[in-house]
Order: C-alpha cells, then sequence, then structure tokens
C-alpha cells in the first residue's frame, strides 16, 4: 500500500498489482464498495497489467473530508487527477459506478493524463442531466427515475443515515440537483453496460454517445456489478480495448 495526498490534505490508501513496467491501469469503484470490489478483475489482469487501485475519500483506509462539502465532483475527479498523475504516466481509466462518475469528470479535464477510459454502470452526471431535459417525459426516462428512488432515499437527512455509511451518501447529497454541463469528451472510451442493471438502465448510458469523440459500447447480459461476476469477460474487453489505443 502507498499514500497519495489529496488538494484538500487528506491521504488515499493506493494499491499496486502486477509489474509496473506493463501499462497501467487505474481502478476506481463506486458506492457502497471499496478497492476490494475489484479483486476479481484485479486477478484477471495483474498479469497484463501494473494495476493501480485505491480507496476512495471516506472509505477503507482514505481519509474523510471534515464534512460533506468535501465529497463534490470537483474534488472527486481531482483525486482521480493526482493518483493518475503519481503513476508518472497516461494511464488507462476504469470507473465503476460511482468511479465511472468521477472518471467521465477526470478524463474531461485532464485528457493528456489518459490513453483511455473504459466507463461500467456509472454516467457522466452532465451528459444524464441533459438527457433527463431533452427526453423527459418519456417512457426512457420514466423507467430510469423508477430505478433511481433510492437517490431521493439517500438525501433525506438523517433517516438513510441509519441504514448507510453518511460518506457514501454524500455523494449524492453532494452532487445530485445542482445543473451539471455536458462536457465533451476526447479520450477513447469503452463503455462496458449491463442488460440487468437494476440502477442505470441501458438507455441512460446511451446518453454519452453524443459526447464523446470515440466510443466503443460492450453489452453484459449482466448485473451492476458485473465487475464481479462476469470478471473474465469484462478482464478480455478492456485488455482488447487498451491493445487497441
Amino acid at each position: 500500500m502507498e499514500e497519495t495526498i489529496t488538494a484538500d490534505g487528506l491521504r488515499l490508501a493506493v494499491y499496486g498489482d502486477g509489474d509496473p513496467g506493463k501499462p497501467t491501469l487505474v481502478l476506481v469503484h463506486g458506492f457502497p464498495d471499496t478497492a476490494r470490489v475489484w479483486d476479481p478483475l484485479v486477478r484477471q489482469l495483474a498479469d497484463r497489467f501494473h494495476v493501480v487501485r485505491y480507496d476512495v475519500r471516506g472509505v477503507g483506509g482514505s481519509q474523510a473530508p471534515a464534512d460533506e462539502a468535501g465529497f463534490r465532483i470537483e474534488q472527486l475527479a481531482d483525486d482521480v487527477l493526482r493518483v493518475a498523475e503519481a503513476t508518472g504516466e497516461r494511464v488507462h481509466l476504469v470507473g465503476h459506478d460511482w468511479g465511472a462518475v468521477q472518471g467521465w469528470r477526470a478524463v474531461s479535464e485532464r485528457p493528456e493524463l489518459f490513453a483511455s477510459f473504459t466507463a461500467i454502470s456509472g454516467p457522466d452526471l452532465g451528459h444524464a442531466g441533459h438527457w433527463y431535459r431533452k427526453n423527459f417525459p418519456s417512457r426512457a426516462t420514466v423507467t430510469q427515475l423508477a430505478r433511481s428512488w433510492y437517490m431521493a432515499f439517500f438525501r433525506i437527512p438523517k433517516l438513510a443515515d441509519l441504514w448507510f455509511d453518511s460518506n457514501g451518501l454524500a455523494l449524492y447529497r453532494q452532487n445530485l440537483g445542482r445543473g451539471h454541463e455536458p462536457r465533451r469528451i476526447t479520450t477513447r472510451v469503452l463503455q462496458i453496460v449491463p442488460t440487468r442493471d437494476r440502477y442505470v438502465t441501458p438507455a441512460l448510458a446511451a446518453s454519452a454517445r453524443e459526447w464523446c469523440g470515440d466510443l466503443t459500447e460492450r453489452r453484459a447480459p449482466a448485473g451492476h456489478w458485473v465487475i464481479q461476476t462476469h470478471p473474465e469477460v469484462v478482464a478480455s474487453w478492456i485488455t482488447e480495448f487498451v491493445a487497441e489505443s
């Protein structure tokens, strides 16, 4: 384990696997996970890549900010950038769930740091907001809203904290409803879409298409945690995509 210091002075726990002489993958997890959620995928990738992952702020071995404002997407994306910079090379970024949400923001801000970006079950906040505004009301947007019922619950002060970690809930409370603007993405993107995802519909995932200059989509008949249930498939797609990048 190593450490990376964030812009606001927090220590992030960073873990490395594989040969540092090989291409570097940076894996960013989502809610309510830690870096351990990547274990099945790391076992598939560590012989081919230098795999770097970390506990996002507030979970696992990483420190939490003093208040909820420290969980805003600006700070989260900057953490991604600092971990990537610390490797000393252009990296291939992989994000799942909120890790993918952070990844979209990071590659839009510093595309020169990233050779590719793989997004799994996590849309860009600006792309998603634009999609809702453009298509609501429609069957696709209403279906997605029904699957996102938990977001409203997570934003209820004190009640949701009885069941869920408050640091994780801050992701929703600090970032939803802020009017994020969509950004153009110049980094090559692989979007893995689990078609049985209970939280992110294929229609919402497709909101990225008009904003990406180079996007490849792969669909898997799997649920939200495809990185654990189908690691061999995900690893093969990432390996193929990285080789092409």
